[in-house]
């Protein structure tokens, strides 16, 4: 997400009379402590996808999705997946559904994670065109339910070079449309070359559109496989550390992946105290996404785990 916006003239004249209202002694003195208190340095929303095991199972739908961020996990702002609601993008009543259920419970719909719509980079141009084509109907969705942005996938073919500049290409003409509707276009690392930092950020170069940016995600850098002990196969990752770093000067949302936590409520794969310095440190103060995608716990032992780890670090850092 985008930064919070900087206090408008008038609320900043507010202020300063207030202050000095406040200085004089004609108000209690805490008045103005509690009008000026900081900004946190992020806020904590929660990705469907966090409950995807839950949502397939048809324990609960995508409509009550803002209802059990704020029930159950004390949270105001969601992202949704589309596949939970793929039908629904043009389907005015149940957006309206969806947006009275937001409001009902003080959530905000922060943005739409589109899958599934055919590959923006891919070297046909015809099929490439239909893909961008495909995302239109989720820009329009998300600007109905209030969200900044939809995230897509940059995934193509060829070589390095030849699948950024494809990549570049499909995400410059999906900026151009998302940008009359005020809708920003996020690329997540989410495999191929995406989960490569330095290509994602080349790719970001290329596009040069202030609406299209990223969405740094803490856990998806897994680039491959290579030989491991014995001749096995194991995972190859990019260093997730240096591809946080690499994507954070484009992001406007960001994903903080969990799988696993130690006793110590820490999680196994990531540091998230040292990830989230990175995030911090780029100038970004917006919110950062809880998506659990573990085994055990369940689901929503693992959202609250993953909350409090969060807040932990938003603590520390304060």
């Amino acid at each position: 997400m985008t930064a919070p916006h900087a206090a408008s003239p008038s609320r900043r004249d507010f202020l300063r009379t207030t202050a000095g209202i406040a200085a004089a002694g004609l108000l209690p003195a805490t008045s103005f402590a509690e009008t000026a208190a900081p900004e946190p340095a992020f806020r904590i929303s929660l990705a469907e996808w966090s409950l995807h095991k839950t949502l397939r199972a048809k324990k609960i739908t995508n409509l009550d999705f803002p209802v059990v961020t704020r029930q159950e996990f004390g949270l105001d702002a969601v992202e949704y997946v589309n596949s939970f609601f793929k039908d629904k993008a043009e389907d005015e009543a149940y957006l309206a559904d969806l947006n009275k259920r937001c409001d009902g419970e003080g959530v905000r719909s922060l943005l739409i994670m589109v899958d599934g719509e055919g590959q923006i980079g891919t070297p046909d141009a015809s099929k490439r065109a239909k893909a961008v084509e495909n995302h239109h109907r989720w820009v329009s969705a998300a600007k109905t339910l209030g969200c900044h942005s939809i995230r897509v996938n940059a995934s193509s073919a060829g070589t390095y070079e030849e699948q950024q500049k494809l990549a570049a290409d499909g995400l410059s003409k999906l900026g151009e449309y998302a940008d009359q509707f005020g809708i920003d276009v996020l690329v997540e690392n989410h495999g191929g070359w995406s989960s490569h930092g330095a290509w994602l950020a080349g790719v970001m170069e290329l596009v040069g559109r202030p609406n299209v940016g990223t969405l740094p995600d803490f856990g998806n850098f897994k680039v491959g496989k290579r030989e491991g002990p014995g001749g096995k196969p194991v995972d190859e990752w990019y260093d997730r550390y240096t591809g946080v770093a690499e994507l954070m000067p484009y992001a406007k949302a960001v994903s903080a992946k969990s799988h696993e936590f130690d006793a110590s409520g820490n999680e196994v794969r990531s540091d998230y105290f040292r990830l989230m310095k990175i995030v911090l440190e780029s100038g970004y103060s917006g919110y950062v996404g809880i998506e659990w995608e573990g085994g055990k716990p369940d689901e929503y032992e693992g959202i609250r785990l993953t909350k409090r780890l969060l807040e932990r670090v938003r603590d520390g850092i304060a």
